[in-house]
């Protein structure tokens, strides 16, 4: 175990704080676990009624009588068979307890009439636990699998001290208004159903613009790199999961149809393209010559998600991919994934996140090899060779061990949406797996058939998870070149009507800006009002003035009133950020 930091320290140590609280609130509830964490700390109990924010309140307020008692935190240790009778009527500690290998020192923290199950470290006295706030109480299944029993999440922080609790809480209250499970609802991109289903989200047709937009761009780009498009199925029989190990390894994170018992064809929706590419490689015989072999698509998959797992855009049952696979020659695999790579850097760039990534070489776990195919020897192979390519490409990564997927190592480039959860956005997998058992081979030089390797990857990686981190990114005011209204035109009275559609009329012919007219009979302070709640980038005015000088006035959502143009001027300074991707 790493060792903890004093921050760290303190909140382990505030997570026993308030356990204890609960059990002297609500003495039916039994503990599961409560590590610190990056962003503060939590514990997971078994209670019969779940916490209400009435409930956060009152643990909160019996916290402050702890701290307050300055009870000293003692560690002890005790052999297996007294620690069980000590948890005996703790069932979650008594599994943990029975996980411990023989030989494991078993170790407890004792705060007064409160003893815990805990490694440590912990601080001296209840007392050093001063700032801290609960933040939400949410499902949880105990040890993160769905067929164990839901237990109730108490989520919260702690600082060393009351100034950087308050500056947590005033960061939270920001990305509570950055939130894109929010301000995407509020905007009009995306909506749910309840008679769809959940993980189904209805992107409205300003969310569906900005997802064309990606789309036509990522496609645009990888053709410029050699990439070939495919149009594969949605769905397969059962078969040809069975030859990838998907069937074995995945089913269970499968939507399937039909029943083998019953003599039925059993068919499945893919929650992979790669099988599926893998036929238009096999369509007939390959040489060398043929490799690297580049097939892009944009792919729509489908993933049975646990209910708790699911998070607005985030993570949901259906999505939209940009989807690749590259069959090459071994001497070729270290510069494809080099091109991969930097396809995907400039991507992340380009859509201002780069700043905002991390690295995880993703590798598999030795001690779960059922997780996996192939043999530790091919395991090795392959991550020797992936480890090479991202030290001569000196990329700072952090290893993930079991994070690997069933068929080889993998590269994923990890960000954290607005609340500080991590996810993958872009993954970078290197297979020697999946060729051989598909029968792929190619005729090489010397006239022998050898299997290629392959490289899984997206550019992108899921436009809704994408779009998801956009509107936090920039609180759904969008660069301009995706902005899904680039420009509200705003008459200031009816007057000024006529003319403000002869400017909408030479803005579309432009052929790139999105624009909309607000001629309802409102005050032009109301309207501009409106449009930057809509986070519209561009507003022009049109008003007499406006009209003898054949000009517009402009008003950016950012900077105000920047005067007066023509309607040229305008159409080429607009298309000039469009045609660049300018962030600013």
């Amino acid at each position: 175990m790493a060792e903890m930091n004093e921050l760290q320290t303190l909140r382990h140590s505030a997570s026993h704080v308030m356990a204890q609280a609960v059990k002297r609130l609500f003495p039916e509830v039994k503990l599961a676990i409560g590590p610190a964490i990056d962003t503060g700390f939590y514990y997971d109990f078994d209670t019969p009624n779940p916490f209400t924010p009435e409930d956060l309140e009152k643990i909160e307020a019996e916290m402050k009588k702890i701290a307050k008692e300055n009870l000293k935190i003692e560690r002890f240790e005790l052999p297996r068979e007294e620690a069980l009778e000590l948890m005996k009527d703790e069932p979650y500690k008594v599994e943990l307890i029975n996980d411990l290998p023989e030989g494991e020192t078993i170790s407890f923290y004792k705060q007064g009439e409160f003893t815990d199950l805990c490694a440590g470290p912990h601080v001296n006295y209840t007392s050093k636990v001063k700032a801290y706030k609960l933040l939400s109480a949410t499902g949880a299944y105990w040890r993160g699998d769905e067929k164990n029993k839901m237990l109730q999440r108490i989520y919260a922080t702690a600082f060393l001290n009351k100034e950087d609790l308050e500056a947590e809480l005033t960061r939270r209250e920001e990305a509570k208004k950055r939130d894109h499970n929010k301000l995407g609802r509020e905007l009009e991109l995306f909506t749910t159903s309840d008679v769809i289903g959940q993980g189904l989200p209805i992107l409205l047709p300003k969310g569906a613009r900005i997802i064309q937009l990606l789309q036509r761009f990522v496609e645009d780009e990888e053709q410029k790199r050699g990439w070939m498009l495919t149009k594969t199925p949605i769905m397969s029989k059962s078969d040809l999961y069975k030859i990838s190990g998907h069937w074995d390894h995945y089913q269970d994170g499968m939507f399937v149809m039909g029943d083998e018992a019953e003599d039925k064809e059993v068919f499945a929706l893919r929650p992979m393209t790669c099988p599926f590419q893998y036929q238009a490689f096999l369509n007939r015989g390959r040489s060398y010559r043929d490799l690297p072999m580049r097939l892009n698509e944009t792919s729509t998959l489908f993933r049975n998600e646990a209910s708790g797992d699911m998070h607005g855009l985030i993570r949901v049952r259906q999505f939209t991919i940009s989807e690749g696979h590259l069959m090459c020659t071994p001497e070729q695999l270290e510069d494809e994934f080099k091109n991969c790579l930097e396809l995907a850097i400039y991507m992340l760039k380009t859509l201002g996140l780069y700043e905002d990534v991390s690295y995880r070489f993703s590798q598999w776990d030795p001690d779960d090899s059922k997780k996996y195919i192939g043999t530790p020897e091919q395991w090795d192979e392959a991550q020797g060779m992936m480890a090479k390519i991202l030290d001569h490409l000196e990329i700072p990564y952090k290893v993930g061990i079991g994070e690997a997927a069933f068929y080889g190592p993998k590269l994923d480039i990890q960000i954290k949406n607005v609340f500080g959860k991590e996810d993958t956005l872009i993954t970078i997998q290197i297979d020697q797996m999946l060729a051989k058992q598909f029968g792929m081979e190619y005729v090489d030089k010397d006239g022998t058939k050898k299997n290629p390797y392959i490289i899984h990857r997206t550019s992108i990686g899921c436009y809704e998870r994408t779009l998801a981190l956009l509107i936090e990114k920039y609180a759904g005011a969008f660069p301009v070149w995706l902005a899904p209204v680039q420009v509200k035109l705003l008459p200031i009275a009816d007057r000024h009507l006529d003319y403000i559609y002869e400017v909408k009329r030479k803005l579309e012919e432009s052929g790139i800006i999105r624009i909309e007219i607000d001629d309802r009979s409102e005050k032009i302070g109301y309207k501009i009002r409106e449009a930057q709640l809509e986070k519209v980038p561009y507003m022009l005015l049109v008003g007499d003035k406006d009209i003898e000088n054949n000009t517009v006035s402009i008003r950016d959502r950012r900077d105000g009133d920047i005067g007066s143009m023509s309607i040229e001027e305008f159409i080429a300074k607009i298309t000039e950020e469009v045609n660049n991707k300018v962030i600013k």
